[in-house]
């Protein structure tokens, strides 16, 4: 598998799954254009030490080339500035990653909309819906000049389990409904481009944040199953990075066109595994084992 002359643009790459991701296609051989707000030298509202130019650099350890490019993705212009800079430095874009977020100091679980902080919901949305349509705007006219791109809407949830389940919140429900329909909506544009629009859902995912809530690290994380039993189905930020590598790598990439995936049904697709050599399958394992609130035996999706 290699991406060796490709051109990605990971929004949303300072930490988490979209680190994960950009890392990734760098492992492959991508140029990966990480951006995000926290620098070295200027946080965002999260307050946490994570940076682009730490993400960046991990991209080119890996055997890419890691660029860091500062943008908040709700400007419009620092969006079309950036991708300006990426027409005028590569010429070209082949693979688009929106992985922007930012809405976990945000939502508040089981509460109905006159309950939830009117301001902090809103503000979830726009974060979550308008910073993708943004990029998506900016970005895709670049993207069609040459066929065989790829476009990534990141999620919570397949369109399957979320059209079956409330994601305990009318905010977060929304924001997460909304990114599998952005990808459906967005294969339609592309298609007569010979450009490819999938969302996709990582699983559990250890990502800084999750690991520093159950207080452990990633070479530490099971000792997490004593608090959680069902945290023994989690995967690192790279299984969902290496499931879009996959993707982004496949000749036949177009035959996903417009469907909601996840990074451990991709991974019995394309056999790669987690970094320590396991194949979680978190979303059946939600469906099969959490519903039924069986004991969180693992067996059979990892």
């Amino acid at each position: 598998m290699t991406l060796g002359g490709k051109i990605a643009l990971v929004a949303g790459a300072t930490r988490g799954g979209g680190r994960g991701i950009a890392a990734e296609l760098g492992a492959a051989g991508a140029t990966v254009y990480v951006t995000g707000r926290t620098t070295r030298s200027q946080q965002s509202e999260y307050n946490r030490p994570e940076t682009i130019e730490e993400t960046a650099e991990l991209v080119s350890e890996l055997g890419g080339e890691g660029i860091a490019v500062q943008v908040d993705h709700l400007q419009s212009t620092q969006v079309k500035a950036l991708i300006e800079r990426i027409r005028r430095e590569q010429g070209r874009l082949d693979i688009l990653v929106n992985d922007v977020w930012g809405g976990e100091n945000l939502f508040e679980w089981n509460k109905p909309v006159w309950e939830h902080d009117l301001d902090n919901g809103l503000k979830l949305l726009r974060l979550a819906i308008d910073t993708h349509l943004i990029t998506a705007h900016h970005a895709l006219p670049l993207m069609i000049e040459n066929r065989g791109g790829l476009l990534v809407e990141v999620t919570d949830g397949t369109a399957e389990y979320n059209a079956e389940h409330y994601r305990l919140s009318p905010f977060y429900d929304l924001a997460k409904v909304a990114a599998n329909r952005m990808a459906w909506a967005h294969a339609k544009d592309l298609e007569p481009h010979g450009c490819t629009a999938i969302s996709i859902t990582p699983g559990w995912m250890r990502s800084e944040m999750m690991l520093e809530h159950f207080q452990v690290t990633e070479e530490t994380w099971q000792e997490a199953t004593k608090i959680q039993p069902h945290f023994v189905i989690s995967e690192s930020p790279r299984f969902v990075g290496r499931a879009i590598a996959a993707l982004a790598a496949d000749a036949q990439k177009e035959r996903w066109n417009g469907q909601s995936l996840s990074s451990g049904g991709l991974a019995q697709e394309y056999g790669f595994t987690d970094l320590d050599g396991s194949r979680p399958d978190c979303w059946r394992y939600m469906r099969e084992v959490m519903e039924q609130d069986k004991p969180a035996d693992a067996a059979g999706y990892r």
